[in-house]
This record gives structure tokens, C-alpha cells and sequence, in this order.
């Protein structure tokens, strides 16, 4: 099974995130998981990368938080220098069964999937084997 560096959560919801965090870990398809609980503070991370904090390889992102959604977060994102952005997969979760939220974040360039929650090991490798 192929691994990649590091994955970033972002989700206000901390049950989902501990629930994720241990799919991902039972994965086994990362060295370093980093959580965010709402979008700005996912920014933040990204924006400042450095040796301790790795430059997340894949973004899971949660499209409904309070403050600045998953969507007001990929407009965030997408002012963001090339390099902070540079080959990161970001795949939105939802819970949503709205299909306008799966047709607005596949309109966007840097969305590379939707997906909906919750996360299971299979799912999360595949993901893994797809794009890296």
C-alpha cells in the first residue's frame, strides 16, 4: 500500500474528525494526519508550512462550518501562492444529499472528488491508489 506524507481534516465536527483519524490511521496510507476545526485555521496550517509542519498531500474537506464554509474556504484557497497549492488532492466530504453541493464542487479547479461521510479504510485507500 502506497503512503503519502501527510493528510489535513478539515471539519468543524470533532466526532467526525476523531472517527476519520482513526479510519486513516487503520488505512495505514499516511506518516502525519493534521486536523483543523474550521476553515481558517486549515488556511493557517497551509499558509504556514515549515519542517514541523508538513505541506499537506491530501485535503479532506468538510463543506458545511460555521464561519467560512468548505466553499468559502476553495476561494480562500485559491488566492494562495502556487506553491503551498502545488500537487494537493482536495476531496470534499459532505453528509449533504444536496446535488447542487456535489455540482458546485466539481465546477471548481481545485476540487479533485466529493465524497460523502463517512470515510472507511477501502474508500480511503482507493483514494490513495487513484491519485498519488
Amino acid at each position: 500500500m502506497k503512503k503519502i506524507n501527510c493528510i489535513l481534516l478539515i471539519d468543524d465536527n470533532t466526532a467526525d474528525n476523531e472517527f476519520h483519524t482513526l479510519t486513516i490511521k487503520e488505512a495505514n496510507v499516511c506518516n502525519h494526519i493534521q486536523v483543523a476545526l474550521n476553515a481558517i485555521e486549515g488556511l493557517n496550517y497551509i499558509k504556514n508550512q515549515s519542517e514541523l509542519l508538513p505541506k499537506p498531500d491530501l485535503i479532506y474537506l468538510d463543506i458545511n462550518m460555521p464561519g467560512m464554509s468548505g466553499f468559502d474556504f476553495l476561494a480562500e484557497y485559491a488566492k494562495l501562492d502556487k506553491k503551498l497549492k502545488s500537487k494537493v488532492v482536495i476531496i470534499m466530504l459532505s453528509t449533504s444529499l444536496n446535488p447542487d453541493d456535489r455540482k458546485r464542487a466539481n465546477e471548481i479547479d481545485e476540487v479533485t472528488e466529493f465524497q460523502n461521510k463517512p470515510l472507511t479504510v477501502e474508500i480511503t485507500q482507493k483514494t490513495i491508489e487513484k491519485y498519488f
